[in-house]
C-alpha cells in the first residue's frame, strides 16, 4: 500500500533500465490504498511477482517477508520494493536481511515507511518508526541513492543499490522506535505486544491515536 506521497517518489526514482526485461519482487504488495504495480509493470519487467501475508488484490503469492530468500532464492530479483510494509514487520532484521539477500548484485531496493509521529495503524500489526538516520544505518551496506523524509506524513523513503561485492551488516545492535513501547529499543518481546493490545483500545477512547 502507498500514499500519494510513497506513489510520487517509487515514480520519480525507478528507471526504466531497471524494470524492462528484468525481475520485480514487491514486498506488502496487497493494495490497499495505492500500489506502484501498474507505474512499473508499464515498464515491461520480464517477472513480476507480489508477496504479502494475506491474500488479495496484486498479491501473487502469500508468504512471510522474512522468508522470501528462501522461497525465490538468493540473486533472485532485479529490483525489490517494499512500500510501507517494514513498520509492520515484528521481525524487522529477518525481513531487511531477506530483501538485501533476495536482490542481485547490482540490483535496486526501493522501500517506504512510517516515521515517529506517525499514527498506530495495525493491519494487522504496527510495531516500529524508522528516521532516515536509521534507513541510512540499516541499509548502510547497500549504494544509498536517495534518501529523504515523507513530505506529507512523518515517513522515509529510499532507493539503494546492492554492491557487489556485498558484505551485509550486523543489525543485532541497532535499535528503533517502537510504537507500543514509546521508546527505542532492540526487540520488542510477546508481553509487551500483549500489553498494547489489551489497553490500546481504553487507550485511544480516552486520549486518540497513539503517535
Amino acid at each position: 500500500m502507498c500514499n500519494p506521497a510513497c506513489l510520487e517518489f517509487g515514480r520519480r526514482v525507478v528507471r526504466e533500465e531497471e524494470v524492462r526485461g528484468r525481475a520485480v519482487l514487491d514486498l506488502g504488495a496487497r493494495d490497499v490504498n495505492g500500489s506502484l504495480r501498474p507505474h512499473v509493470e508499464a515498464m515491461r519487467p520480464a517477472r513480476y511477482v507480489g508477496v504479502d501475508l494475506e491474500a488479495g488484490k496484486g498479491v501473487d503469492e502469500v508468504c512471510d517477508a522474512g522468508a522470501v530468500d528462501r522461497r525465490f532464492g538468493e540473486a533472485a530479483f532485479d529490483l525489490v520494493l517494499s512500500t510501507e510494509l517494514l513498520e509492520h514487520v515484528r521481525d524487522w532484521r529477518a525481513a531487511v536481511r531477506a530483501m538485501k539477500r533476495v536482490s542481485r548484485p547490482g540490483g535496486t531496493l526501493i522501500l517506504t515507511t512510517r516515521s515517529k509521529g506517525f499514527r498506530y495503524h495495525g493491519y494487522p500489526h504496527d510495531f516500529w518508526r524508522y528516521e532516515t538516520d536509521d534507513l541510512r544505518a540499516i541499509f548502510g551496506d547497500l549504494e544509498i541513492l536517495a534518501l529523504e523524509p515523507d513530505p506529507s506524513s512523518p515517513g522515509a523513503f529510499l532507493k539503494a543499490r546492492k554492491p557487489e561485492p556485498f558484505r551485509e551488516r550486523d543489525l543485532a545492535d541497532v535499535e528503533l522506535y517502537s510504537i507500543i513501547l514509546r521508546r527505542r529499543v532492540r526487540d520488542v518481546d510477546d508481553r509487551a505486544v500483549r500489553r498494547f493490545r489489551f489497553w490500546y483500545p481504553l487507550r485511544r477512547r480516552l486520549f486518540g491515536a497513539v503517535r
